[in-house]
């Protein structure tokens, strides 16, 4: 059997959210080195805060500072950090309930070892020197055995308060199409496209998916199909996306390709965009070394009837 594909692949988009007046105090507090928490109705004080009692779901605003200081109630030993984690040298992930609050603030712990972590331990606050109202601006936690800190007083009022955050989102992951789309992709290198046959429902599957959704048995006879297709629907893209020199407008299609049993998407070139339609008869365009086609162009035959495709919508 043939080794299977596998990639290394990232997904990454930065996170944009605006920020309700809980959230908006409690990030402009540690800004200022201040942590606040929100009061429920039965007097327990909430850090992080947040907008609604998760319990009765009341609406929440009283907001409470507490101390920078506090107690380990759990953690975890993390010996090997990954990119953006708080630290780049091994250190705990812990749960600190900060003096005056009654639940706990998850974030990272630095200490010498795992040795040196227990629950019950007194920390306190360790913040980042350049502070901008996200939860980053605590550095994390360090060790502390001096006297536990007391709260200013602070109200939640602040001049030029954080009302949005931008978070970078981010997944790194390896891929492995397995062993059907493994075939799927070395043929397309080949300029082949190859599907595989349900064994019950006769239902040829482009790309292969290992096994018939429909009837859901495995499926292992591989199909030649194509090269030429029908449009059966298609879209017409106006917004350029980042980091893809495709000028715009452009038409993205639902392909069903000669003796496939559905339909793959593909960029239809080499006609105006206005004058794709669907029962449009088209066919691969490939570029040098492309493991893939670039785009599908009509091939300038009859456009197909309608019922031939219909199923394939």
């Amino acid at each position: 059997m043939p080794e299977v594909l596998k990639a290394p692949l990232v997904v990454e988009f930065p996170f944009t959210r605006s920020l309700g007046p809980v959230q908006s105090a409690f990030l402009t507090g540690l800004r200022e080195r201040v942590v606040l928490g929100v009061r429920t109705g039965d007097g327990r004080v909430l850090v992080p805060p947040v907008e609604y009692d998760p319990v009765t779901a009341e609406e929440l605003s009283d907001l409470v500072e507490v101390a920078p200081t506090g107690t380990v109630t759990t953690w975890a030993w993390n010996p090997a950090p990954r990119r953006g984690q708080p630290l780049t040298t091994p250190f705990a992930w812990v749960l600190v309930r900060l003096d005056g609050a009654d639940t706990a603030l998850l974030h990272a712990l630095d200490a010498p070892g795992p040795a040196a972590v227990h629950t019950g331990m007194p920390v306190r606050i360790r913040w980042a020197g350049e502070r901008t109202g996200a939860i980053t601006d605590i550095a994390c936690f360090e060790p502390y055995d001096g006297r536990r800190a007391e709260p200013t007083g602070h109200t939640g009022e602040f001049e030029d308060p954080v009302t949005g955050i931008v978070a970078a989102a981010r997944l790194d992951y390896t891929y492995s199409p397995g062993r059907a789309q493994t075939a799927y992709i070395n043929a397309l290198s080949g300029r082949r496209t190859v599907g595989e046959r349900c064994p019950s429902c006769r239902k040829v599957y482009v790309p292969p998916r290992g096994a018939c959704p429909t009837c859901g048995v495995a499926t292992s006879e591989q199909v030649e199909v194509g090269p030429r297709g029908t449009v059966t629907t298609f879209c017409i893209v106006n917004i350029k996306a980042k980091n893809l020199d495709i000028e715009v407008p452009y038409v993205y299609a639902h392909i069903a390709l000669d003796g496939a049993g559905l339909a793959l998407h593909g960029r239809i070139g080499g006609i105006p965009y206005d004058e794709v339609r669907m029962g449009l008869r088209v066919e691969p365009v490939w570029t040098e070394g492309a493991r893939y086609p670039d785009h599908y162009r009509p091939t300038g035959e009859p456009d197909a009837d309608y019922d031939t495709y219909k199923e394939l919508l």
